[in-house]
């Protein structure tokens, strides 16, 4: 990594974070705001040192529960995905249904899950499957029906049958699709974990919130922001790390620019 890049991928996130953070503190201290209200960046830094333990806690029950959600998400999105994008039939059959569902608020489903499961992490991870599925879907169903007509008559014409154009053609040309939808993906599985845990947990990030909101401890609840915050930057790091590993053909242009 080169200075230019460097300064362009680490100092700027972090000089405007810092900046973000100043900017935040000044603002809470020159113009007195409640604490009730808005808490300064520096009560919330405190909030998280001072209640690290029950924070720490918390998180690795929401971060195991997001994971465990996304992952299976991921699993049924690609398969569902291929099948979407096998045939047109299929998608014009399917995608509706899909729409549908995906329609339906995450936060209205939660209780049929509590009452079926009950209270804990399944609820969880199920509502994190169900709001994170759909891009996956829809990302790689759309990869797979925008295969250039051209290109499959070529392979037609060469013997190639329906599964090789598929699996040489079809499959290789979405990753970039798959990749770009997990990025969104993992963020919308933390949103339907603290959605599942702020309706009925037993611990978790949300239910944290919940308690500290209940006792007015305002500062814990920035303070749980900031956890998912910085979870979900380093998940979706993570994923984009892995998109430049398998997908880097597909953006040499920008990488040179």
């Amino acid at each position: 990594m080169d200075r230019r890049e460097f300064a362009i991928k680490v100092l700027s996130p972090l000089v405007f974070t810092v900046s973000l953070f100043v900017l935040w503190e000044v603002v809470c201290k020159g113009f007195n705001v409640p604490i009730t209200i808005l808490p300064a960046s520096s009560d919330v830094f405190g909030a998280l040192w001072q209640y690290r333990d029950p924070i720490m806690d918390n998180s690795f029950v929401s971060l195991w529960t997001t994971l465990a959600g996304f992952l299976i998400a991921t699993l049924f999105g690609l398969g569902l995905g291929i099948a979407v994008g096998w045939h047109r039939a299929i998608y014009a059959g399917i995608y509706p249904v899909l729409v549908g569902f995906n329609s339906i608020p995450k936060v209205a489903v939660v209780p049929v899950l509590i009452l079926w499961f009950g209270l804990g992490e399944i609820p969880a991870v199920l509502t994190a499957f169900l709001i994170s599925f759909f891009p996956i879907v829809v990302n790689v169903a759309t990869g797979l029906a925008t295969t250039e007509p051209e290109l499959e008559d070529v392979l037609r014409a060469l013997g190639a049958s329906k599964l090789d154009v598929m699996r040489k053609v079809g499959i290789p040309r979405s990753l970039p699709y798959f990749f770009g939808s997990l990025k969104v993906a993992i963020t919308l599985a933390f949103v339907g974990t603290v959605v599942s845990e702020t309706v009925g947990a037993n611990k978790g990030i949300g239910k944290l919130m919940l308690d500290a909101q209940a006792a007015f401890q305002v500062p814990i609840v920035f303070a749980g922001l900031l956890v998912l915050a910085a979870l979900g930057i380093v998940l979706y790091a993570a994923t984009a790390l892995i998109e430049q590993r398998f997908t880097g053909w597909a953006f040499r242009g920008q990488q040179n620019r």
